[in-house]
């Protein structure tokens, strides 16, 4: 279509396809009839020749036998008269003896024409053409002269011009055409008609569509029509009757959702892709000393007039994953501590069109968490000494300083245990002390090396433990899988997770170490197929001295902080540790680690 022609109305396309397929059927109907009437014409023309050559046939057959030309051609003569037939009979060799219209003798052979050649093969011959000696389109019929021995002894022809059967059919086609006419007229009208009172209903229910889309909802649309048309107002009208529901509904959401932001303590920032700001709650507006009708529709940054957070919207909206970070910043001469969540914000179909960013002020837990830190440190200095000397005055008893061996023996050996179970809670505690200080300070050096020589390095130290409880280690660790790691720390980490296994292992069963990469992570799994955990003790499983069965713990020798040393040393590289465990089938816990550092 050309630009700014204006597309036809429904009425003039159905009417005029109604129009054609009348018009179409109207002529088919027409040359059908008239080709018909043709054949049945010639047919019923050639059964009067039949007939006709059937009553001379007789009279021509005697006469041949006396071979008496003059009485054929008064017979044909005759016959033709009162038959208005043209009559000729032949010889066999092709020679007209007889003719009806013309003088025989001047007649050449006939033995070539096609009805005759036909009919002097024994068979009965038919054709239609233009004959020259009368000058008009013939209908021929010949049939063969045969004596009792089966001898031809000559051919009867009749014919018959075909004019009259011409004009018989253009008669009739003139008042074809003329009826023909007439009811084209007659449709052509009805079709108008029922087109319009198909387009009708249809113009009704287009114009409330107009309306609905002008955002009148209220109206309904009633028509009358064909049940599909009353199908698609009914469809129409509960359209309409949703769609106002559904706003009204959206704005009623709308309304809770300014409520709930205006009432969260955490703040809420959304940025679209161009770093405008499209919503932000009372909470982050105080946090950035501005004010909340007055940030929207802005940059954000002429709200947000601190790098590190700038920083992080920026590598949120890069990022199609969620993002968390702290983020230490001065507001009012306080340092807060604020812990960042960066969203990805996605349309219906799916794309990106902003990020939302939350902010959790974190700054009571952190200075909770830092005078927790140093406790830990402070207490684990004070108790490293005396119970090194406890240690070594017991092995000096050991040595026999006691009078009575066998029993201080025993009672010795109960306190060395206990000492040496005291000492490992302490190297865990100071363990977990350097770490947690270390967190956050890039203090470690991470290189780009391969998993499996650390994994084989804790297989080997492991190796002993399990062989005393009779569990196989097994390792599936990929040759070529490297990753930005710190190996003395990532393989205190998983020497925590496998030794806890074979521990909470059965005697003859399995422990597996698994590596692979996935989704920009690498991935280390050690499974064991052990007594598990129940799901209710899964959320604190990474807690310091959190135990699930604590006189099964103390009775292998935990500390209760294996756990939370290895989530401290999975965070320091940036990575996550995860567990899915059923009880009485054994437990998988998983290090997601980046295979990128940032640092």
């Amino acid at each position: 279509m050309k630009a700014g022609k204006r597309p036809r109305t429904l009425l003039w396309q159905i009417y005029p396809a109604f129009f054609a397929i009348t018009l179409m059927v109207v002529i088919s109907a027409g040359w059908y009839f008239m080709s018909v009437l043709k054949n049945y014409q010639d047919a019923d023309y050639l059964d009067s020749l039949q007939a006709r050559a059937a009553l001379l046939e007789p009279q021509v057959e005697e006469e041949l036998r006396r071979a008496n030309y003059a009485r054929l051609q008064q017979l044909s003569v005759r016959a033709g008269e009162q038959t208005n037939t043209r009559v000729t009979i032949i010889t066999p060799e092709g020679t007209v003896v007889a003719e009806s219209h013309e003088d025989p003798a001047r007649l050449e052979n006939h033995a070539l024409r096609p009805e005759m050649a036909t009919a002097l093969k024994g068979e009965d011959g038919v054709s239609q053409r233009y004959s020259r000696s009368v000058s008009k389109n013939m209908l021929y019929f010949a049939r063969p002269i045969r004596v009792e021995s089966g001898e031809i002894i000559g051919v009867v022809r009749t014919a018959i011009a075909t004019d009259r059967i011409d004009e018989r059919i253009a008669a009739v086609g003139q008042r074809l055409i003329s009826g023909g006419v007439a009811v084209l007229l007659l449709v052509a009208l009805l079709c108008l008609v029922v087109s319009r009172r198909i387009t009708r209903p249809i113009e009704q229910i287009r114009l409330e569509a107009q309306r609905y889309a002008s955002g009148n909802l209220q109206r309904r649309v009633h028509v009358k029509g064909s049940s599909e048309i009353r199908d698609l107002a009914r469809t129409l009208n509960k359209m309409a009757h949703q769609l106002n529901e559904r706003i009204r509904i959206i704005d009623k959401q709308r309304s809770e959702q300014d409520a709930v932001l205006a009432s969260m303590v955490e703040g809420v920032l959304a940025v679209d892709v161009d770093e405008n700001i499209l919503r932000i709650n009372p909470a982050a507006a105080r946090l950035f000393e501005a004010e909340t009708d007055d940030a929207q529709g802005r940059s954000v940054q002429e709200v947000v007039r601190r790098a590190e957070l700038l920083e992080f919207v920026r590598t949120a909206l890069q990022s199609d994953t969620v993002l968390e970070d702290d983020i230490v910043m001065f507001s009012g001469g306080k340092e807060i501590s604020l812990q960042v969540h960066g969203t990805p914000l996605l349309d219906q179909d799916g794309m990106t069109i902003g990020v939302l960013i939350v902010f959790n002020d974190m700054t009571r837990l952190r200075r909770l968490e830092r005078m927790r830190q140093d406790f830990v440190a402070n207490v684990s200095h004070e108790l490293k000494t005396p119970i090194t000397a406890i240690k070594g005055f017991i092995e000096t008893l050991l040595d026999g300083a006691l009078d009575d061996r066998k029993e201080s023996e025993h009672f010795l050996h109960i306190v060395e245990r206990q000492v040496e179970r005291l000492n490992v809670i302490i190297e865990d505690l100071m363990s977990l002390s350097r770490i947690e200080q270390s967190e956050g300070r890039n203090r470690f050096e991470f290189d780009l090396e391969p998993l499996a020589p650390v994994v084989n390095e804790v297989i080997n130290n492991c190796s002993m433990l399990a062989g005393q409880s009779n569990i196989t280690l097994n390792n599936t660790c990929t040759t070529d899988l490297s990753a930005p790691v710190n190996a003395p720390l990532l393989e205190q980490a998983l020497t925590n997770l496998v030794d806890n296994a074979i521990k909470y292992s059965r005697p003859g069963s399995d422990v597996s170490v698994t590596c692979y990469s996935e989704d920009g992570f690498a991935v280390i799994a050690v499974s064991d197929t052990g007594c598990g955990i129940e799901e209710e003790h899964l959320p604190r499983l990474f807690e310091r001295f959190y135990r699930v069965d604590k006189a099964r713990s103390r009775k292998c020798g935990g500390s209760g902080l294996g756990l939370a040393i290895v989530k401290h040393i999975v965070q320091i590289h940036q990575g996550h540790v995860d567990v899915k465990s059923v009880p009485g089938q054994g437990s998988t816990f998983t290090l997601q680690i980046p295979l990128q550092y940032k640092a």
